[in-house]
């Protein structure tokens, strides 16, 4: 096989791999990886929490490149048939911001990146490249939940204002934010087994009632009915289709103009996705642009079989899509 597992930095298990598989997705923050190993007759130790990296020749290339690195071993589940097998549970390290669990305080007007900067710093993870996600944000009081969650909550913020989608990765330099569809090398899916195309109704939109932090001193009583900021409707999208209404509550809109930016930005007609598969890319990640039939589409969900014959599947979307079910779902 033409992939190496390197276990703390110092041992190399090639030989006794068996497969490997990678996940990713928009929904997740930590790339996710599946090892299996041939235990030898002199045994194999492995534990919980050790460090990890799993490497690769990328599709069309000559050299080895990091895949998943720096990773933790999060589990290992062992089984003894004929040969002795263990499986490997790996996670890169944002893992730890994932199952962790703190308080923060930020005043109004900071940035996501001045955030996650702090975020970093308190739990003393090295950063890569951070760039400047320039919206200013509300005042925000996060109590005890995962890190990740005010990670994301600060992303979506900052799209709600205007700015561009940025999802958090980890690399060998650090810790990084990655705008979506930003990727240098933009892949044309051509060695593909099959596509399938879904259009749906599921999830348009043709009308939002905004309620915003606006609208806090005007609800006198639980009786009353609420009052909105805005009302927004597509006079295109209702004939066709009927009216689909989606009532969008936010304490950050404090404005009618915010209201009807944000209420405009959530109308969407029939929803299209993509589920493709065939012979493996393997330094794919969710967030990267690919181009199938001529179409620039964001990779929401990418599953990687590593082999030498490889093989993923991959859930894509519009840019506009990937906004909408990511950035500015309302439940």
């Amino acid at each position: 096989m033409s992939y190496e597992v390197v276990l703390e930095d110092k041992y190399y298990l090639r030989e006794l791999i068996e497969s490997i598989s990678l996940k990713d997705s928009l929904d997740q923050i930590s790339y996710e990886a599946s090892i299996q190993l041939k235990v030898p007759s002199e045994g194999l130790s492995i534990a919980p929490g050790q460090n990890i990296r799993i490497s690769g020749v990328p599709y069309s290339g000559t050299t080895k490149v990091h895949l998943l690195n720096p990773g933790v071993v999060w589990a290992c589940n062992s089984s003894n048939k004929s040969t002795k097998h263990i499986n490997l549970q790996v996670y890169d390290k944002t893992i730890y911001l994932v199952k962790s669990e703190d308080e923060f305080l930020f005043p109004a007007k900071g940035t996501a990146s001045q955030r996650l900067k702090k975020y970093a710093k308190e739990w003393k993870i090295q950063l890569g490249n951070v760039p400047d996600t320039k919206k200013e944000l509300n005042k925000a009081t996060y109590r005890a939940q995962a890190i990740y969650n005010m990670i994301t909550a600060d992303l979506r913020e900052t799209v709600k204002a205007g700015g561009e989608m940025y999802i958090p990765r980890m690399t060998p330099a650090g810790l990084e934010l990655f705008r979506i569809g930003s990727n240098t090398t933009v892949w044309k899916l051509e060695a593909i087994e099959e596509v399938s195309q879904l259009r749906t109704l599921e999830g348009a939109i043709t009308k939002v009632k905004v309620i915003g932090s606006g609208d806090e001193s005007k609800q006198t009583s639980e009786d009353l009915p609420s009052q909105f900021l805005a009302v927004v409707k597509s006079a295109d999208l209702i004939p066709k289709l009927g009216t689909l209404q989606k009532i969008a509550q936010d304490g950050d809109i404090k404005t009618v103009a915010a209201a009807n930016k944000l209420g405009k930005a959530m109308l969407t007609g029939i929803q299209e996705t993509f589920s493709v598969s065939g012979l493996d890319i393997n330094t794919l990640r969710a967030g990267d642009k690919v181009e199938l039939s001529g179409m620039g589409l964001i990779v929401m969900s990418v599953s990687h079989e590593l082999g030498d014959s490889g093989h993923m599947s991959l859930e894509l979307g519009s840019m506009e899509y990937v906004k909408r079910r990511y950035f500015l779902n309302y439940g």
